[in-house]
């Protein structure tokens, strides 16, 4: 995959994504993390919301995680959906990679960046989208 991803591509990795665990999940319906996973559960993904402050909280029928450890080994994680800011990125992707056997994907949203997170993923292989949010890619497809 090239430096950004083309339309094509993301449409691709939404396409292939069935399971997302969600890191920065918050239980308030205002706020954008909260929003975009309501949104994600709606077109069809299953939603792991990852927080410690909510671990045991219901979303939507799915339990807040405490940390991507907590999750479990079948849950098939294939997509790691990050809101935090930049600077907190590289540890959260260093425990996805130990914890998700079945990740193809690192998505930062909107406003995150991390060149250090991005050679992460290529040395695995993975996908890597940044700066980017699931739900306005996935409006824009209609």
């Amino acid at each position: 995959m090239e430096q950004t991803p083309t339309p094509t591509e993301i449409d691709q990795i939404l396409d292939e994504t069935r399971v997302i665990a969600l890191v920065g999940y918050s239980g308030k319906p205002e706020r954008p993390s909260h929003r975009v996973a309501r949104y994600l559960k709606k077109r069809g993904y299953r939603v792991i919301p990852v927080n410690p402050g909510l671990a045991g909280q219901d979303f939507f029928g799915e339990p807040v995680v405490a940390s991507l450890a907590d999750i479990p080994a079948d849950a098939k994680v294939d997509m790691l959906d990050v809101f935090r800011r930049s600077e907190a990125v590289v540890p959260v992707v260093e425990a996805a990679l130990e914890a998700l056997p079945d990740l193809r994907t690192i998505w930062l949203q909107l406003g995150v960046t991390s060149d250090e997170a991005r050679a992460l993923a290529a040395e695995k292989g993975l996908n890597f989208v940044q700066d980017r949010c699931p739900h306005i890619e996935l409006e824009r497809r209609g």
